[in-house]
């Protein structure tokens, strides 16, 4: 690969660091691309400037940096991601409306932030939600962001997250440390879905899962967001369908919604890939 153009060596390196598991030493880069190794040091080191790939002193490891991600999800954001998505947020509101009035929404990462893409809600039971198409909010107190941060990297997420400026305080509640988001991401990654409770506005809850391209990379999360509690007379709930026995209190309520989630969710995943 001596003779390629440097422009074409520089995306050979991305695409490598892309579809690797982890973060991969420059050696190893340059042993599995057949480059000098001086020749993927200099790439690297120009690309880290830019801010597309990020370095791991104590690894000795290299992976991808923010502008690479930014540039994967505003081709994203461009259309595919959205059409792909809608019908799925329609079907995710409705089946969610049998069991509260809720909005369904798709999510990106973009940086430390979550950048809400399409949302939809059952005209009959609105909820008014801060989240719309276009807002940002912190990806370490939303459902949506921390459903995605819990399938990155644990170094990913250091980088994401250095110190405490990184945080972001709206109601006083969710994690403000790198301790505590890495507790509570570690936690919601085992159980395969995140949620917050006010840590966005007070009175409101989500729950939200990640969609995961070829590579177990997050690409987006799908969500939903209702009124917390759920059921504030300690019944059950009465929608536009009819009342419901089941479920018939709060913490099982949330369990149907966050499955419901997990299972739209995949399913963005298998269109996707």
């Amino acid at each position: 690969m001596s003779n390629v153009p440097a422009a074409t060596r520089t995306l050979v390196v991305l695409r490598a660091l892309a579809g690797a598991t982890g973060p991969l030493t420059a050696a190893g880069l340059a042993r599995d691309l057949g480059l000098p190794r001086s020749s993927v040091y200099h790439l690297l080191s120009a690309m880290e400037a830019e801010g597309f790939v990020v370095h791991y002193p104590e690894d000795e490891r290299w992976g991808l940096g923010l502008a690479a991600f930014e540039i994967g999800t505003a081709y994203l954001r461009q259309e595919p991601l959205e059409r792909l998505a809608r019908p799925l947020l329609a079907g995710l509101a409705q089946r969610a409306s049998e069991t509260a009035p809720c909005v369904a929404h798709v999510g990106v990462l973009h940086g430390r932030e979550t950048l809400y893409l399409a949302l939809h809600e059952i005209a009959t039971s609105p909820v008014t939600v801060v989240a719309d198409v276009g807002v940002r909010l912190p990806a370490s107190l939303t459902a949506s962001g921390r459903a995605m941060l819990a399938a990155l990297p644990a170094a990913q997420v250091r980088a994401l997250f250095p110190s405490r400026d990184a945080f972001v305080d709206r109601t006083g509640r969710g994690p403000m440390t790198l301790r505590s988001l890495t507790a509570l991401v570690r936690t919601e990654s085992a159980r395969g879905w995140a949620e917050e409770d006010g840590f966005i506005t007070d009175g409101f809850a989500s729950v939200a899962a990640a969609a995961l391209d070829r590579n177990g990379r997050p690409v987006a999360s799908i969500g939903l967001t209702f009124r917390s509690p759920l059921f504030p007379h300690g019944g059950t709930l009465s929608t536009h369908r009819g009342s419901f026995s089941t479920p018939s209190t709060d913490a099982e309520a949330r369990h149907v919604l966050a499955e419901l989630v997990r299972t739209y969710a995949r399913e963005l995943s298998r269109r996707l890939r």
